[in-house]
């Protein structure tokens, strides 16, 4: 009985514990459900982003194409989405999923957090009375491992997908492998991140191209921003520190952090249960010019106390420190072996760790300003100078004696003192052609003193031939063995292979497969393959426009045939040339070669495109070396001269897209060209 009682305990246990096949469907249904709610609220408002990215390489910029993700967070039109989608870029343009492309300016970015605000150009739309889309931002300090979330985004350019998935960690820290130390993470250029978040650890999957794109829970509330992942593990921002930044960014244009100098340690190490410690101070910062030692712990800051016992903590420690305003006076409580003080600082804006790079055109250098914690984590004496990043080659700056290069600091030009790009680039702008510049550099612990050439000297003229005289046709030696084979006993000469359209040659009558035996009535003993230019020799003696009897054998018999000499067509180094600066690429004009070359009309117009120089705008659009431009927008191009012209156009009227209509192989296509005029 006993038994009997006790076995029917475990099966109503087992039927409370295990659900139902009904159940199961509920709980699925249940799922769905919040699912589709949670896109609803947030799948509208979702952009796929593309923008031209702008790097600087060897001394010049160069632009490349790239895509990422962002939301729409305002009923204005404001878009979040990271620093490293939206950051050195020059055109942005954002795609909503009803296919609506509107382009976007930016508000503000932010490395620190790796996040930027930008605003959609809702002036531009074709529909200004149609409201946009925008979510929510909701509070990611109530998330708890186990909820669930969609990660939607553009993966791989895909536009607007979405994955689910479960916070596997909502405040997740990146220590080294020992534990000994917190890492911050490297954006693309230099910039470093990480140093006031903790991140939001999910297995949505997330690939390349979700970056920026925004981390929903089920109430259809944005509560991350993602920003990296891969092996099934993504990390998203979460929105309680982007709503910190886009808060900074509408009400003061820029995002503003107080900094004290220090940097923290957790202290549970230490056997403590509170305060922080002090691991290192900026020399010159404020917390060492109030007293400060590394080892201090840190107890209160203004009137609250501050704790940090494991890495997980410091991030909210640094973040309540960069939100004291620039210029305060904060009262700070710290312990020295054992004793309890009080000291006073004075807050100071926390920089960037490096400034953007910059372009100084005259000397065909790049150059960066040199920030307080560049030149902290450099050694160098002072932040004063210009760090060089790029030489573009054959520059003055490249071609200084003795070398200068990427790596050293210009402090002097012309006997001037350089302090940042600003003062460099006024030097700069007075300096004038000249070949005796001095330029002052340190490089690494030296002083060096060089000197630079900007009188940019031609290179002598080397003069060039006399037009010689021609016959528009191709031949090859017939040597013993060919005439042999021909049946043509010891006959010497050559034999034609190709006669060029359209020229003397054809009016003549040659053909191909003409033995050429004679040139005026003088024997071409020609038999060897090193007499391959015998023929050419002789023509080119002759003069331009004059007549020449051609001996030839055709289908067994001797006849004679008169040609007009012609001028010997013009090489692809001896046509006129063109550039577009702006635009970046160079062209020349059509020869005879091209035509013949490639089976072209003899009568074919245009310029041939020679070089597009990597990164420029004719590059990203697609224009390609051996192109045969035909016309730029509503211009025929048949010379170089109506080149030239349309360059003048395009500089002058800034036409948003330059449409350029060109041969390529053997059909036509169509390059545009959208360059950011203002760059």
């Amino acid at each position: 009985m006993n038994s009997t009682r006790a076995m029917l305990v475990l099966l109503a246990a087992l039927l409370i514990l295990t659900p139902t096949a009904s159940g199961r469907e509920r709980g699925v249904d249940s799922l769905r459900s919040d699912m589709e709610f949670a896109k609803e609220q947030v799948y509208p408002a979702l952009v796929n982003i593309s923008v031209v990215v702008k790097n600087y390489s060897g001394g010049r910029p160069q632009r490349a194409p790239a895509a990422g993700s962002g939301v729409i967070v305002s009923p204005a039109g404001h878009v979040i989405t990271n620093y490293h989608v939206a950051g050195e870029t020059t055109q942005i343009i954002c795609r909503l999923p009803n296919k609506e492309s509107i382009e976007a300016e930016v508000i503000a970015h932010d490395p620190l957090t790796d996040l930027s605000v930008l605003k959609l150009k809702l002036e531009t739309r074709k529909n200004r009375n149609i409201p946009i889309p925008f979510a929510r931002l909701g509070n990611s300090d109530l998330l708890t491992t186990g909820d669930y979330v969609l990660a939607m985004g553009n993966p791989q350019s895909l536009s607007s997908s979405m994955t689910l998935g479960i916070v596997s960690n909502p405040k997740r820290v990146f220590a080294s492998f020992t534990g000994a130390e917190m890492q911050e993470m490297d954006l693309p250029g230099g910039q470093a991140t990480g140093k006031f978040t903790r991140w939001i650890q999910h297995d949505a999957l997330i690939l390349g191209g979700n970056s920026g794109g925004p981390l929903v829970n089920m109430k259809g509330e944005v509560i991350g921003i993602n920003e990296l992942g891969g092996s099934g593990v993504g990390f998203a921002i979460p929105s309680n520190l982007v709503a910190h930044v886009l808060n900074q960014a509408l009400s003061q244009g820029r995002v503003i952090r107080g900094w004290f100098g220090v940097s923290l340690y957790p202290v549970e190490k230490m056997g403590r249960d509170d305060g922080v410690l002090v691991s290192s101070l900026q020399p010159g910062g404020p917390a060492e010019k109030a007293g400060l030692l590394p080892g201090d712990v840190l107890l209160t800051v203004g009137d609250r106390p501050v704790e940090a016992l494991y890495f997980e903590q410091i991030p909210p420690v640094y973040k309540f420190l960069a939100d004291f305003a620039p210029g305060s006076e904060v009262e700070v409580g710290y312990l020295r072996d054992g004793l309890a003080a009080k000291t006073t600082l004075t807050v100071v804006e926390m920089e960037e760790y490096q400034a953007d790079v910059m372009e100084v055109r005259k000397l065909g250098m790049t150059v960066r300003d040199i920030t307080g914690p560049m030149a902290l984590i450099r050694r160098y004496p002072t932040s004063d100078g210009v760090y060089i990043t790029g030489m573009r080659a054959g520059s003055p700056a490249d071609a200084a004696k003795p070398k200068v290069g990427p790596g050293d600091v210009i402090v002097e030009l012309d006997g001037k003192k350089v302090t940042d790009y600003a003062t460099l680039l006024k030097i700069v702008d007075e300096l004038g052609k000249r070949d005796d510049i001095l330029i002052r550099v340190w490089r690494r612990g030296e002083d060096v003193i060089t000197v630079l050439d900007t009188t940019a000297k031609k290179k002598p003229f080397a003069g060039g031939e006399l037009p010689k005289a021609w016959i528009g046709v191709k031949t090859q030696v017939l040597t013993t063995d060919v005439a042999k084979a021909l049946g043509l006993g010891k006959t010497r000469g050559f034999r034609i292979t190709r006669v060029y359209r359209q020229t003397e040659a054809e009016k003549a009558g040659l053909v191909v497969g003409d033995i050429i035996t004679a040139l005026n009535g003088e024997a071409l003993r020609a038999y060897r393959v090193q007499d391959a230019e015998l023929l050419r020799r002789k023509v080119e003696n002759l003069t331009i426009d004059d007549k020449a009897d051609l001996t030839v054998v055709r289908g067994g018999e001797e006849q004679t045939l008169e040609v007009v000499l012609q001028e010997t067509p013009k090489t692809s180094a001896e046509v006129k040339t063109g550039a577009d600066k702006l635009l970046e690429y160079k062209i020349r004009g059509v020869t005879f070669s091209d035509r013949a070359g490639k089976r072209w009309p003899m009568d074919r117009t245009g310029v041939i495109v020679t070089e597009v120089t990597m990164g420029g705008w004719a590059y990203l659009a697609g224009l390609r070396p051996g192109d045969l431009i035909k016309r730029i927008g509503s211009l025929e191009i048949n010379s170089v001269k109506d080149f030239k012209k349309a360059v003048k156009w395009v500089a002058k009227e800034k036409p948003a897209t330059v449409s350029i209509f060109v041969l390529r192989g053997y059909r036509t296509s169509f390059v545009f060209i959208q360059p950011d005029y203002n760059d």
